[in-house]
């Protein structure tokens, strides 16, 4: 691990002196309350509708960090200010969670998007260890359970596929609560946990890994079988090889070898097949069969992807002493820092087109706010370290 642990310092440095400054001086909504993620290259607002799932993330961040790093109360209030906005406002009458909401509060898009209550469980469940206030728990059980009732169909009404005639397993939902059930473990029942652990590290490593080409599938039919379209065809690297440093963490906390070890190959499969070889860098989606993706963004080089990857090499050569990831690593570190980072301005770009140039210079958006970058900075550190 030596040769990785030169490294550590650089991702501490980032996070601590740039990234985190960037979002406590430029995203927290003092007047409306909330955090701000629509960001320029400067940390100007440019739009300030607040997003769901955007909220949780950093609310999240913040609380998780305060837990595992350093008691400092600032992160602690920031985290409680999002979530306060997110209590207020956040839920329809049924207790879902809207996609957005104007500045003030308001509903814009209605709750179709269940990624927005898989981020307010993290929220409130990291801020129930640090608070130990009840109503964050019971916000974040409710809402967990809300998930789990709504799993089999996440977008009920507001689905647009047909019944019955292509009704497509997707594998955001599994892969996100594979990390989700870890943050959840000390609020649930003993037990529950590992319980629910086994049927999703069963969907992702059986149903949606496919044996053949040791490749994982973004959807797949109800029975597991490959549907031959689009969708069907679609493999999303990122999202990939993001649920292997889940799985990994699964290994450590179950002592499960041989999970640890198929999560370390299925990342190197999917750098090997994910790697732009002409040009560099990670692409964003792909077809199974090498078909023209329906993606028109299929090229670009997006910074979710690429940080998510390095976590996932520091956790594989840390737990395996797998030279490849060792390798990967480096390759996609001088990647990473050379195309992503602002080197005028903190925070880092998010969006590259296929040569590593900048579409957009902003630093948050609808998609892109305080939690990949932070996240993944912190882990690598730590786990470097």
């Amino acid at each position: 691990m030596e040769d990785l642990k030169k490294h550590a310092g650089k991702y501490r440095d980032e996070l601590l002196n740039n990234i985190i400054p960037f979002w406590e001086n430029h995203s927290i909504d003092r007047e409306c309350g909330g955090y701000f993620t629509c960001l320029d290259r400067f940390g100007q607002v440019y739009d300030a509708d607040k997003f769901m799932w955007l909220q949780g993330r950093e609310a999240y961040f913040f609380a998780s960090i305060y837990n595992k790093e350093e008691k400092k109360q600032s992160w602690l209030d920031i985290a409680l200010h999002g979530a306060d906005f997110m209590e207020r406002y956040g839920r329809d009458g049924n207790g879902n969670w809207y996609f957005s909401l104007t500045r003030s509060g308001k509903p814009i898009t209605q709750a179709y998007n269940i990624f927005s209550d898989c981020f307010a469980v993290m929220a409130f469940g990291e801020l129930y260890k640090a608070t130990g206030n009840i109503r964050h728990r019971d916000i974040a059980l409710e809402t967990y359970k809300n998930i789990i009732s709504r799993k089999e169909n996440p977008k009920g009404k507001y689905s647009k596929s047909y019944p019955e005639t292509r009704m497509l397993k997707n594998f955001s939902l599994p892969m996100i609560l594979s990390n989700i059930s870890l943050i959840m473990e000390d609020l649930l029942e003993p037990g529950e946990v590992e319980k629910s652990v086994k049927l999703i590290v069963d969907e992702i490593m059986k149903v949606f890994y496919q044996k053949d080409s040791g490749l994982i599938l973004e959807n797949v039919m109800p029975d597991g079988s490959f549907c031959d379209c689009f969708e069907g065809r679609l493999v999303n690297p990122g999202h990939a090889i993001e649920s292997m440093w889940f799985m990994m963490d699964i290994g450590i906390r179950f002592n499960n070898k041989e999970l640890i070890e198929q999560a370390v190959q299925i990342t190197l499969n999917t750098l090997n097949y994910g790697w732009d070889k002409e040009y560099g860098g990670i692409f964003y989606f792909m077809d199974y069969k090498g078909y023209p993706p329906q993606q028109l963004e299929w090229d670009q080089k997006l910074w979710w992807v690429h940080i998510e990857t390095l976590i996932a090499l520091a956790k594989a050569y840390k737990l395996t002493g797998n030279e490849e990831c060792s390798r990967w690593f480096e390759i996609v570190h001088d990647y990473t820092w050379k195309h992503f980072k602002d080197t005028e301005y903190p925070e880092w770009f998010g969006y590259l087109n296929r040569q590593g140039e900048v579409l957009l210079n902003l630093k948050g958006g609808k998609w892109k706010g305080c939690f990949h970058i932070p996240r993944g900075l912190y882990q690598i550190w730590k786990t470097l370290e």
